[in-house]
Order: structure tokens, then sequence, then C-alpha cells
């Protein structure tokens, strides 16, 4: 495996344990699932950006990647891309809003709070998991970060 591809750290941050069975299912077949990480809440993964609560004192090593649902129990998603686009330290971190939500002023405030894209989450499987395969890909191979 490419040593790019060794290192891939993915924060999953999605509440529906099937979407996030099906998402971490699609980043296998691309090989891309050996880093990811699952938090099924707002609060879990602003304190696993910022190594707070149950991730305090974990290495400084801040996820390459997040994909983030808004629909999230505890801290919304629109609040967890707002601190983070917020945050001189975590700003550079592409994220990718992947929800169920179409609503307009939902795309709108994620742009404007800086997500570097926006996903409506096909409801077919196959669709899906080419959806998330192919933002994996783009993401963490295509995509040249700072």
């Amino acid at each position: 495996m490419p040593e790019a591809l060794s290192s891939v750290d993915i924060l999953l941050v999605e509440d529906m344990a099937a979407d996030a069975r099906l998402t971490l299912r699609a980043l296998e077949q691309q090989h891309l699932a050996n880093r990811v990480t699952w938090v099924k809440d707002g609060a879990e993964a602003l304190d696993y950006i910022y190594g707070r609560g149950a991730y305090a004192g974990r290495a400084e090593h801040r996820p390459k990647l997040i994909l983030l649902d808004l629909k999230l129990p505890k801290v919304d998603g629109i609040e967890v891309l707002r601190q983070i686009k917020a945050d001189e330290q975590t700003r550079s971190i592409p994220v990718v809003v992947l929800t169920s939500s179409a609503e307009e002023s939902d795309i709108v405030r994620s742009y404007r709070l800086g997500v570097n894209s926006y996903i409506v989450k096909p409801v077919d499987f196959s669709r899906f998991s080419e959806v998330v395969a192919n933002v994996g890909l783009y993401w963490m191979v295509v995509n040249r970060a700072p």
C-alpha cells in the first residue's frame, strides 16, 4: 500500500448505525478504512478533534478528512462545522457534509461556514456506496492538502 494511504485518518461523524456501516463498507472496498474513527454525536466529534473528554491525552493527530452528518444528537453538525472552520488549528481539515438533508438553508449555511463539499445521501445502497467511495478516493488520494 502506498505510504499516503497507510496513514489515512478519517473521522466519520454519524449517529445512524446503518449509515455508518454502509459508509465503512464503502471505504473498505476502496482500501481507505484502515484508519477510520466513528463517533456518534457532535459532542464526541469535537472531543475527538480537540483531544478532550474520553480522547484527552491521545497523541496530537487530527483527522485528514471529516465526513459529517448534520442531524446529530448533543451538538448538531452545523455547530461542529462552525467550530472546526472558526479555529485556525482545524480550519484546513477538509469537511464533507454527508447528510439526508437537501434543505437549501442547510446547504447555504454549510458553505457559508466553510464546508468543502455537501453531499445528500442517496437512498439507493449501491449509489450510496459509490458516492462514499468516490468521496474517500478524492479527498484521501487525489486532493493535495497543505
